[in-house]
């Protein structure tokens, strides 16, 4: 039986018909989010002639004899491409690459909104990797940067890869880096909230997916004593024989403790809990953890382990929902990590650069540090400033910037 649709706005007129109720989502979303708006004025020829023909012929050939002045006389050095194939939307699962626009969308007015950068939804009719890349490399000359978004994995791993190979502009997977950068944020504040460092840290991941996979490489990167990854079938471990290579390579790195089995296994003393999979942690196991543990369930809409639940146990308890204290929201990082690799056109983004902007969202709520505030709110103005200084920085101090 196909699925009802709803309509959002009732019809009146039509005799014996029930009216269905407003539905606020439908009525925002008809005619889309989001619209192009010109920059410059159109108000009579002398105008048109200068923003159109013949004006815009002398700065074309001034971009043909010098490449680079493409970004002082466009768009290019302001705007992101918004990338996806929509096999992995926002918990939706893979609906399509029609399906994923509204969610393309608003990633789109969020990198406005948030970062001052202008973005444009490119939903591809393809699931192939290797298409998917030459298409983007096809599109990168219009933009600044390529930020890929709800891509299943393990492909996500291998489009990103050779999409930073090809281009020498930034190319950023927000569904791994954002989602890792924020959660350092976090876990770095938590830390310092119960006076440890990250070295004196054993954490437990559920997901081995995009999330997962980045947010262990990169906290062991900046510094976290052990991480431990679980899967639908258990640790991430040398010794199982099921792993994909992206798996495998995870193995190697993670768990030094050896630990084999369960979820529930590992969180055995565990310091931190990371959720990115959904799923029930049963409460026995968030128990069993260390003594002012972090849990951070990060599924949406329900938690792993449901915040009332982890704060039986936990020093700090964090989630992705917006009705509860300390989001995890990928909304802080993002857009203030493409606000900054813009400003110094940067030829890609560096862990040092992913790095820098986890410690500039840590520091925002230094002096209001709290078991309720480890990381701001995704409506601090502060925030995208802060990261985006910082992300300059780091790309200048890395020799990826190139003014």
């Amino acid at each position: 039986m196909a699925a009802e649709i709803v309509n959002p706005r009732s019809e009146s007129g039509t005799e014996g018909a029930q009216e269905e109720p407003f539905d606020p989502a439908f009525a925002l979303h008809r005619g889309g989010k989001m619209a192009i708006s010109a920059t410059v004025p159109l108000r009579d020829k002398d105008d048109l002639s200068l923003a159109y023909t013949p004006g815009v012929a002398k700065v074309c050939t001034a971009i043909a004899e010098q490449p680079e002045l493409v970004h002082d006389y466009t768009w290019k050095s302001q705007v992101v491409a918004v990338v996806t194939d929509g096999t992995a939307v926002l918990g939706l699962g893979d609906i399509g690459p029609e399906a994923s626009l509204p969610v393309m969308e608003g990633k789109a007015i969020l990198f406005k909104q948030f970062g001052g950068v202008d973005a444009v939804p490119i939903a591809l009719a393809t699931t192939d990797a290797d298409e998917i890349v030459e298409t983007v490399v096809r599109l990168a000359p219009s933009f600044g940067g390529v930020n890929l978004e709800d891509i299943s994995a393990p492909r996500c791993f291998e489009i990103e890869r050779k999409l930073q190979e090809r281009l020498d502009i930034p190319v950023f997977h927000d569904d791994q880096h954002g989602t890792a950068v924020v959660t350092l944020a976090a876990l770095r504040n938590a830390a310092k909230l119960t006076g440890r460092t990250l070295g004196d840290l054993r954490g437990v991941i559920s997901g081995a997916g995009a999330a997962g996979v980045a947010i262990a490489k990169f906290l062991l990167e900046a510094g976290l004593g052990d991480v431990a990854v679980a899967d639908r079938k258990g640790i991430v471990s040398v010794d199982r024989e099921d792993l994909t290579p992206v798996k495998r390579e995870l193995a190697e790195i993670t768990n030094k403790a050896g630990l084999t089995g369960s979820l529930e296994t590992a969180l055995a003393g565990a310091d931190v809990f990371i959720g990115v999979s959904g799923g029930t942690v049963p409460e026995a196991a968030v128990a069993s953890m260390a003594p002012n543990a972090f849990v951070f369930a990060m599924a949406n809409p329900n938690p792993e382990v449901h915040p009332d639940v982890a704060h039986k146990y936990a020093a700090v308890v964090a989630t992705g929902r917006s009705d509860y204290p300390n989001q995890i929201n990928n909304v802080l990082a993002f857009p203030g990590i493409f606000a900054g690799a813009l400003q110094v056109r940067a030829s890609r983004i560096t862990e040092g650069m992913k790095i820098a902007a986890a410690n500039a969202i840590a520091d925002v709520v230094a002096d209001e540090l709290s078991a309720d505030c480890v990381i701001p709110s995704p409506f601090d103005e502060r925030v995208a400033p802060a990261v985006a200084a910082a992300v300059a920085a780091a790309a200048r101090a890395e020799g990826v910037a190139r003014r």
